[in-house]
């Protein structure tokens, strides 16, 4: 199991708190560090001192950061014009020398986006916009230097565009696709993603939404080289005070955490883990919401690594 790091940062970050976590995981041998897309806080909490950027933070970290892979979980296509994003991202591939992932979903936190101007349509819409945006991204990514890129849909119209530049990864970075979506969302998944990851999800909803993820697969005739993963909300401890204090530092109960979560002590977290290997998960992202808590990332490392085989 290939274990990365997943934070959410628009619940109260800097870029020095994002650093320093990645840094920290970098060294502890995790394989990523995944940041969400969202500009307004959820739940309880100031979301002081406000929100960053996700890729302003990748290709900051890009240049501060030597092996760790670095991505978002997920971006919202609603926040970003398809064009800009593909230079975003292909830039910040440059930066890191090949180690970005692009995670993009429709985008679905209204309040977030009535919050900063940001037009919200209606779900079909969202989904629509999603498409046409991951086919000109892949276009503009796999279009031959020296040739134009050009495409006429509903929402996005290119002409002429010199698709440049080019990421350093080729084809294209990997792209990430997930979520619980019945038909749609594995479609676009065996169409578009090199990975579908599945959030904060039972067992049996990830092993239902894995199946119909590799039946769409199937259908496009693709072999089954797509990469299945889940995140899950991290909150581990060496013994049971542990985990009712890193429970209570982000304000939940450790029953709940257990139930929905991936939490308890070193080998309840294992069965867990081993858990998720069962259902078909090959990589895990583990969500850390206290960025001040590294000693959790010390104990994954430590007692259950990083990556097992």
């Amino acid at each position: 199991m290939e274990l990365r790091i997943f934070t959410e940062p628009q619940q109260g970050a800097i870029y020095d708190d994002l650093l320093r976590v990645a840094q920290e995981a970098e060294r502890l041998g995790f394989a990523g560090f995944f940041r969400s897309d969202h500009y307004l806080r959820m739940g309880s909490g100031s979301g002081l001192p406000g929100p960053t950027d996700a890729w302003m933070t990748m290709a900051a970290l890009a240049r501060e950061t030597h092996s760790i892979r670095l991505g978002t979980l997920m971006t919202s296509a609603t926040f970003r014009l398809p064009g800009p994003l593909a230079i975003a991202v292909a830039q910040a591939d440059h930066m890191s020398g090949g180690r970005i992932e692009l995670g993009i979903g429709a985008g679905w936190f209204n309040e977030e986006h009535t919050a900063y101007a940001i037009p919200f349509p209606a779900m079909g819409e969202r989904f629509d916009r999603l498409t046409e945006q991951l086919e000109i991204i892949t276009g503009l990514w796999s279009t031959p230097v020296g040739e134009t890129f050009g495409y006429d849909g509903a929402h996005y119209r290119l002409t002429d565009s010199p698709a440049l530049p080019k990421p350093v990864q080729q084809p294209h970075p990997p792209i990430i696709i997930g979520g619980g979506g019945k038909v749609r969302t594995p479609g676009l998944a065996a169409r578009f993603a090199n990975e579908f990851n599945m959030p904060f999800s039972s067992i049996d909803d990830t092993k239902e939404q894995f199946r119909r993820v590799l039946k769409a697969c199937d259908e496009r005739g693709r072999t089954t080289d797509i990469v299945l993963s889940a995140a899950q909300v991290l909150c581990i401890g060496e013994s049971e005070p542990d985990v009712a204090r890193r429970a209570d530092r982000i304000g939940r109960e450790p029953a709940e955490l257990r139930a929905n979560g991936l939490a308890g002590t070193v080998d309840e977290v294992k069965t867990k883990i081993q858990l998720f290997a069962d259902a078909g998960v090959t990589r895990l992202y583990l969500q850390l919401l206290d960025l001040t808590d590294l000693e959790q990332l010390a104990i994954m490392a430590e007692q259950i690594e990083p990556t097992t085989d």
